[in-house]
């Protein structure tokens, strides 16, 4: 029985670290295991131009732990009005390494997204011509479309026709929850990737609304059925290159998170690599977690692994229940806080 994995330093392809006071404590969980991260730009007011994300990425370099070596990837917000233009000059210069969507109002801090699609395909065309990544939030959000089936509808509507329209650009699929985007994905690589989630892996809705509303395991795309759960581990436990590790780890204060209207996000940094290799341990998979965690996302970018390496260790450890953020009252919850987890990374 393995007890000890050394792998290449893991990236996180899919990441929310926030801003102000709340970016300063939880950026270090992640500078702690990764050494790469993108970064979503869904703050207030977001990211949407090469300036914005310069000043950004100066504030997440300001809070990094003294002598990390963690490199943040920026992102642009796409918008109705999104300027090919500065997109170009932004990726040109090293600024930004991909554009993300998000239709709005389909998540947290997405009010400012995209309303008309039609009006961002002169900024496709472009991202195609330069060789940018495009990274969605794949949910079609009509108020007709069951919130179960927002993925396979947004596949079905948009990336499917994309993908024909622009065979040149190169997509990726964002916390792949369900079957449909599993096959999708597949059936579309190399030009369509998708990241996975820790918690899509663990989940289904029966876990969240089954035995009582847990409204800590809200997230968007919402959690579905055990048919898409393990549709979703097959995929990121087979070493095919289409799937890498994107944790979408989203800290909110507790007031929020757990208020009567709640924000969907789930903030599991510190625990991120625990719960991968428990889930490719069940699957016989240990053998495939480098590749999943360390090597396909680089490949699909275009860059190198990191030369670092981890050691994970199978020896137990409680989580944390919550980090305190510096303010009134103000905390933020840790997926699977007070529970003991059987693998922790044991050095970086």
């Amino acid at each position: 029985m393995t007890a000890r994995l050394t792998i290449r330093k893991p990236d996180d392809w899919h990441l929310h670290v926030r801003d102000g006071e709340m970016l300063k404590a939880v950026l270090p969980f992640t500078a702690a295991h990764f050494g790469r991260a993108i970064l979503m730009p869904n703050l207030v007011p977001p990211v949407r131009t090469t300036a914005d994300a310069i000043a950004y990425r100066e504030r997440v370099m300001a809070a990094l732990p003294k002598g990390s070596t963690f490199k943040p990837l920026m992102t642009c917000y796409l918008t109705d009005e999104t300027d090919p233009d500065d997109i170009e000059r932004g990726f040109r210069d090293g600024v930004f390494t991909a554009v993300k969507l998000y239709p709005a109002h389909a998540t947290t801090y997405s009010s400012a997204g995209v309303t008309d699609y039609r009006k961002i395909k002169p900024v496709l065309a472009r991202m195609e011509k330069i060789g940018m990544r495009f990274l969605m939030h794949g949910e079609d959000v009509d108020p007709s479309v069951d919130i179960f089936d927002r993925e396979a509808r947004f596949i079905e509507k948009y990336l499917g026709p994309w993908t024909r329209e622009f065979p040149g650009l190169k997509f990726v699929l964002e916390h792949l929850s369900s079957k449909e985007g599993v096959d999708f994905v597949r059936a579309h690589s190399p030009q369509v990737a998708g990241t996975i989630t820790p918690y899509h892996l663990e989940l289904t809705r029966t876990d969240w609304l089954g035995w009582g509303l847990k409204p800590y395991m809200y997230v968007m795309p919402v959690i579905k059925t055990e048919r898409d759960r393990q549709a979703l581990r097959k995929a990121a436990t087979s070493g095919e290159p289409c799937y890498f590790l994107g944790t979408d780890s989203a800290p909110h204060p507790v007031a929020k998170k757990l208020s009567v209207n709640g924000i969907p996000g789930i903030f599991n940094a510190p625990v991120a690599m625990a719960v991968y290799a428990k889930v490719f341990e069940e699957e016989g998979a240990l053998d495939k977690l480098e590749a999943f965690a360390s090597l396909n996302g680089p490949r699909h970018y275009g860059l190198p692994p990191n030369e670092e390496t981890i050691a994970l260790e199978k020896k137990p450890w409680t989580v944390p229940e919550e980090i305190k953020i510096p303010g009134p009252d103000e905390r933020a919850l840790i997926y699977r806080g007070g529970e003991t987890m059987a693998w922790q990374v044991v050095a970086a």
